[in-house]
């Protein structure tokens, strides 16, 4: 009979000294609450993990309040080995020595007899390092970015578990875990973990999750705040998590650079009548004096899009480089920021739509948005 679900999971965790867990490109305060929790439970039961991935917009640092995981790394480093291999049964070895220089490294080899036969010497990859992958919040291997383009082939030799709450979740794990109605991927690893019968959820690990599904209701505030979500993050409070600790950190306390970011964002915000649309260019300066970066403007776009109750459209953009003007976009429904995405020519990434435009300047990328959001 096949074992269930978390019987599964229960007995790979048993057996795993080191786990590798990857979250999306960007990934919201849900995964990065989701990702540290789940760390500092491996850690517990000293099981060794790395959490991978690539962040341009630092979300990160708002949850400096945390506790940090050991290991957070933008690429995945020595995971695996690879071997030479030389058969020695007619002609053995009798010394190695490698000799580094710049470019290249060197390994000298001497046989006992004569010269080494080609046929005898082989290069093969070892097996990865990595007993288990859970991977967070991503619908494809593909919105993990550079993390899977340059290792693709763990995804093919070790066990992944992919945990995740959206629909199109293309279910690529050996195990998915895939909750439609959950609020938050936060929500379900809670669920998941408390499940298991020899792990323990400990103060640390709660508050990671507690926070993490509070940022995605927005401290139980949005529609995705369901019974099953207020129980969950009982539990937690239960197991040891501050609820008011999270609070302050999350919605009490905004830097100053923050505010003045918000508050020459608000100095030139624009409004079309029809559209319901509300939008900003962000420059280059406003980052350099506010102390911020494009990684802030997502928490903005958030309050802009709560505070602003008549707008159903918020767009902010900001020169990325020389050549391309980055923006993002918040709509009302799933709905609204799915055609949003295509008028704009991005992707929704977890409620927020990420786009580019290139070869306009910030004037022309603006006009470009506009007739874009018109357009039927």
């Amino acid at each position: 009979m096949a074992l269930e679900t978390t019987q599964q999971l229960e007995k790979l965790l048993l057996d795993a000294k080191k786990v590798l867990v990857l979250l999306p490109q960007n990934p919201d305060g849900d995964l990065i609450g989701a990702g540290w929790g789940l760390h500092f439970f491996l850690k517990n039961k000293n099981i060794e993990s790395l959490i991978a991935y690539t962040d341009a917009t630092n979300v990160a640092r708002r949850f400096s309040f945390l506790p940090m995981p050991e290991k957070v790394t933008d690429r995945i480093y020595g995971a695996r080995d690879f071997i030479l291999i030389f058969n020695t049964k007619y002609n053995k070895i009798i010394n190695v020595r490698p000799e580094k220089e710049e470019e290249a490294l060197k390994i000298y080899i001497t046989p006992e007899h004569g010269s080494i036969d080609p046929r005898d010497f082989s290069f093969v990859p070892a097996k990865f390092k990595y007993d288990l992958v859970f991977v967070l919040g991503s619908p494809d291997k593909e919105s993990l970015g550079s993390i899977y383009e340059s290792d693709p082939d763990i995804f093919y030799e070790v066990p992944v578990i992919n945990i995740d709450n959206h629909a199109n979740n293309e279910n690529y794990g050996q195990i998915n875990m895939i909750s439609l109605n959950a609020s938050s991927v936060s929500e379900i690893l809670a669920d998941l973990l408390a499940g298991l019968n020899n792990f323990s959820i400990d103060p640390v690990v709660a508050q990671c999750l507690l926070a993490g599904i509070m940022s995605a209701t927005d401290s139980f505030q949005r529609k995705n705040t369901t019974p099953k979500a207020l129980k969950a993050a009982a539990n937690l409070m239960d197991l040891g998590a501050n609820q008011q600790e999270i609070v302050r950190f999350l919605y009490k306390t905004q830097p100053f650079n923050i505010l003045k970011l918000w508050g020459m964002i608000m100095a030139r915000l624009k409004w079309e009548e029809d559209l319901k649309l509300a939008w900003s260019p962000v420059y280059l300066e406003d980052f350099v004096q506010s102390r911020t970066s494009p990684g802030d403007l997502s928490k903005i776009l958030e309050k802009l899009a709560d505070n602003f109750s008549a707008g159903k459209n918020f767009i902010l953009f900001y020169e990325q480089n020389a050549n391309t003007v980055a923006g993002m976009a918040r709509s009302g429904s799933p709905e609204e920021s799915a055609k949003t995405a295509e008028k704009l020519g991005g992707a929704v990434e977890r409620e927020i739509v990420r786009f580019e435009i290139s070869g306009k300047n910030m004037i022309e990328t603006e006009k470009e948005i506009l007739e874009k959001m018109k357009a039927a």
